[in-house]
């Protein structure tokens, strides 16, 4: 694989060693505070293994963290601009970062601090980055209204494809499938052939931006957000991928924009739900077929919370704007520390662990 000069940085010149430490400069003393991942905002995380996350923010480096021990891993810095999405190949050790940079680079947390591939070509921030389930397929999706294909042993374009005004804000693909979805700025919803790099479908344009996506893991329901303000707008939206066009429910009870959307792992009792955050600086969880909000978990002070990584149906990271990444645990309760939603549902604990 090609390699990329590295900006690299020793952590040590930016941060101090981590440590956690309890109570010191937190909102409530029983949540343990560790050292930041990052620098400023965090825009997204994601679950690499059982007990470690990826993320990347405004500081433009990319993070390995161990959130249950409360330690930094591993840190890269080669991007010159802030980190949009970062992404992980399930059961490997590769790390996928896009960036404002125009960039997507591609890291092993075996193989040093360095990039071991990148993927140039496009003309404006990178919004979007997915992976072919045999993992030899890389796609990205941009501002600049263009889908790319990569080989990722090569880091070669292999296909690409413009469509006017597609200004491209999250990229997934479908489990088991060649197929992927794509959410953007035009409203719509997208689902594409990777084989043919043509789009098959084309759901019906919601009435604001479409912000995010996530594809249920049997590949049969999708989930987009939509952004909006003052409770216009502000809605997640569940779809059936086998009848495309089809919307199932709609999640509303944000004020502002949900910035994400993502399926939750099953709960032991086998009951599905979806989880969402919102720059109104608060976390809901939903019964996905009802639509009745179980619990609502406000993080005051965070500011918005655009990126949600579920690690196990009890356990979720959520990135934020002003306060780092908290990890919030999920559990059967009185509702009475994470409050009940407007609908007045009870029975969903939900309640901040640690920040880091």
């Amino acid at each position: 694989m090609g390699k990329l000069q590295s900006k690299f940085r020793k952590r040590s010149e930016l941060y101090r060693t981590s440590q956690g430490k309890k109570g010191e400069d937190t909102f409530d003393s029983h949540v343990i505070q560790y050292e930041p991942a990052h620098q400023g905002s965090v825009n997204a995380v994601t679950t690499l293994s059982p007990d470690l996350c990826v993320s990347g923010g405004a500081d433009q480096a990319v993070v390995v963290y161990d959130w249950k021990q409360g330690r930094l891993c591993q840190y890269f810095q080669s991007h010159n601009r802030e980190v949009t999405k970062v992404l992980c190949y399930p059961g490997s050790t590769w790390v996928f970062s896009a960036s404002r940079d125009k960039t997507v680079l591609m890291w092993d947390i075996n193989q040093g601090d360095e990039p071991i591939q990148d993927f140039c070509g496009h003309e404006l921030v990178v919004n979007g980055i997915a992976i072919s389930p045999d993992g030899r397929k890389l796609c990205t999706g941009s501002r600049d209204n263009w889908m790319c294909l990569w080989d990722i042993e090569s880091s070669k374009c292999e296909q690409r494809h413009n469509i006017s005004r597609n200004l491209v804000t999250h990229v997934c693909w479908v489990p088991g499938s060649s197929s992927l979805v794509q959410s953007s700025e035009d409203k719509t919803i997208r689902v594409w052939d990777s084989r043919m790099w043509q789009v098959t479908n084309t759901f019906p344009a919601k009435q604001y931006i479409q912000t995010y996506c996530d594809v249920s893991s049997n590949g049969n329901y999708l989930l987009s957000s939509s952004n909006g303000f003052g409770g216009q707008g502000c809605e997640a939206t569940l779809w059936d991928l086998r009848q495309p066009g089809c919307k199932l429910v709609e999640y509303r009870g944000h004020l502002q924009t949900t910035a994400c959307c993502v399926f939750l792992p099953t709960s032991p009792g086998g009951t599905t739900q979806v989880a969402t955050s919102s720059h109104d600086a608060s976390i809901k969880v939903w019964d996905q077929n009802s639509a009745v909000c179980l619990g609502t978990l406000p993080l005051d002070g965070a500011g918005p919370l655009v990126s949600l990584a579920p690690s196990d149906s009890s356990n979720l990271l959520c990135a934020s704007f002003n306060t780092g990444i908290h990890h919030i645990q999920l559990g059967q309760g009185s509702n009475q520390s994470s409050g009940a939603g407007p609908d007045g549902a009870e029975g969903l604990e939900m309640r901040v662990v640690s920040r880091f």
